[in-house]
């Protein structure tokens, strides 16, 4: 992107002599509001590329937790297993052990399915997410190749290149606010 930025730095530069001229105040206008535009969108696009990874280390941590929640599970319900097999010295403490760990097993495994559910949700979100920035991207391209189209008018003096610009930029304005609207 750096090299992109360079590249329609050198074209303005170039450029810049030519926009002078009669009739050239809209072109100039127009590049500089869709520099104004590039910014935003490409700021936009990395917060919302930033929310993704966030939502992806908490969806990490939730389905980490869910494990833990499994291995407690399975460790009550090995210790059931090796009270079922032993002969207990004391019938009453081992039937009480034998309950609670139980009704631990139980509470683990609504933990373990409010998490997966959670965890769950988190994932769909990480999905809207991912196409808000692919969308983001796209509009920055976009308005990008808008501003370079654009600037071609001040050396050619051609306004149909304004004109073409003009039409990509509002391409990537409409994907830009389809961004927007993504849940």
């Amino acid at each position: 992107m750096a090299e992109g930025h360079e590249e329609l730095q050198e074209l303005h530069e170039r450029a810049e002599p030519g926009g002078h001229g009669p009739g050239m105040a809209p072109v100039s206008l127009t590049m500089a509001v869709l520099a104004v535009l590039v910014a935003i969108v490409t700021l936009l696009g990395h917060r919302a590329h930033t929310e993704e990874i966030l939502l992806q280390a908490k969806v990490t941590d939730q389905w980490a937790f869910y494990q833990a929640k499994n291995i407690r599970r399975d460790a009550y319900q090995m210790f059931l297993e090796q009270l079922a097999l032993g002969e207990a010295q004391d019938r009453q403490a081992a039937e009480r052990a034998r309950e609670k760990y139980e009704s631990a097993m139980e509470k683990e495994r609504g933990r373990q399915e409010e998490i997966q559910a959670e965890a769950r949700k988190l994932e769909g979100e990480i999905g809207s997410q991912r196409r808000r920035a692919d969308r983001f991207d796209l509009a920055e391209g976009l308005l990008e190749a808008a501003l370079v189209i654009t600037s071609i008018t001040l050396l050619t003096r051609r306004r149909n290149f304004w004109l073409f610009g003009s039409v990509v930029a509002a391409g990537g304005l409409v994907a830009a606010a389809s961004a927007l609207l993504i849940r």
